[in-house]
């Protein structure tokens, strides 16, 4: 594996980083009316003057030299240049490395899609733990996933018919989450509405939820022994992602399914991580399309096509439910996107 060093004094790197950001920069391109700005044109060597498609022949060349460590750092730099978070960034460039040995050169146009590669440079990024790589319960035909703040509203919605539904109830009071959970159980016993617990797993699993969900921080702190415990009570995982490094991270898990956000802004929750647009969202379902995925973030029923066009099965939507006059209808409605 190369390693990036200072490139500073290499005056080669920032025409490398330009053009490597103007051939990606769609992947931060939410749309364009309608229709989705990717793939980009083809061949898209078009998108390139003549002094630019000679830039990408000095990166082949750079990848064939002995000393490949100005082309990692540039790949790492092209990353940041897009905005991806820095451990997102240097999981591309190794990635990127490893697909170019792969296939035995660097390919300035081909960004990185392979799962393969993506599973060893994070193994190489951060080893895993000793944590169990084992599949969980899979969760297909999500559809229409209502993000719902308590039971009554869960009740309310299974009755619609919307196939899943997550209880997102804010309390720092242990017993009123208890008894919001169990009421939540019980609203959706006898529909084909699958429940989805925010956070509470222990809770969740006492009252006999069908899953739960978590976000990576709540990973983080989890238990080798409490996911043990989820899948042996053989709950349901869902798992939130915001890019790359937390993609593979779930990926660990195995979950029953992930969900990628934020797509749009959202005024819903503070995010430490920018929008992922639509393209973004795209390169993400192909890469995860082994599982069931949820889009999530902003989503409303101007952008729902777009965002299901993706490749994602399912979205997760808040606003466009309980803000709206005619949460019914609404979700009637909704669920014809599908």
């Amino acid at each position: 594996m190369i390693r990036s060093k200072d490139t500073n004094s290499n005056p080669g790197v920032d025409s490398w980083v330009s053009v490597l950001v103007k051939l990606h920069r769609a992947l931060l391109t939410s749309a364009k009316g309608a229709e989705l700005i990717w793939p980009l044109p083809d061949p898209l060597s078009t998108a390139l003057t003549p002094s630019e498609l000679l830039l990408v022949q000095e990166m082949k060349q750079a990848f064939k030299s002995q000393d490949r460590s100005s082309l990692l750092a540039t790949l790492e730099r092209s990353a940041r240049a897009l905005a991806y978070e820095p451990l997102d960034a240097q999981l591309i460039a190794r990635v990127w490395e490893l697909q170019s040995e792969r296939e035995g050169e660097f390919d300035a146009f081909k960004w990185p899609a392979h799962l393969a590669d993506f599973e060893s440079a994070w193994e190489s990024l951060t080893p895993s733990p000793g944590l169990t790589w084992t599949p969980s319960f899979v969760s297909p035909n999500l559809g229409l996933y209502a993000v719902l703040p308590n039971a009554q509203w869960i009740e309310r919605m299974a009755q619609t018919g919307v196939p899943t539904v997550q209880l997102r109830f804010k309390s720092d009071d242990t017993k009123a989450i208890e008894q919001e959970i169990k009421a939540s159980v019980k609203a959706v016993e006898g529909t084909a509405t699958q429940l989805f617990i925010n956070d509470h797993w222990q809770l969740a699993i006492d009252a006999g939820a069908h899953g739960v969900h978590l976000g990576q921080e709540d990973l983080q702190a989890l238990e080798a022994h409490g996911m043990e415990q989820i899948k042996h009570a053989g709950l349901h995982l869902g798992l939130s992602t915001h890019g790359y490094s937390e993609m593979m991270t779930a990926h660990r898990f195995r979950p029953s399914y992930m969900a990628l956000g934020a797509v749009f802004p959202t005024t819903l929750k503070q995010m430490k991580t920018l929008p992922q647009g639509l393209g973004r969202l795209r390169q993400y379902a192909q890469l995860m399309q082994s599982y069931s995925l949820v889009g999530i973030g902003g989503v409303d029923d101007h952008t729902m096509p777009m965002v299901l066009a993706s490749g994602v099965g399912s979205v997760a939507v808040v606003r466009a439910i309980t803000a709206s006059p005619a949460p019914e209808s609404e979700v009637k409605r909704l669920m014809k996107l599908f």
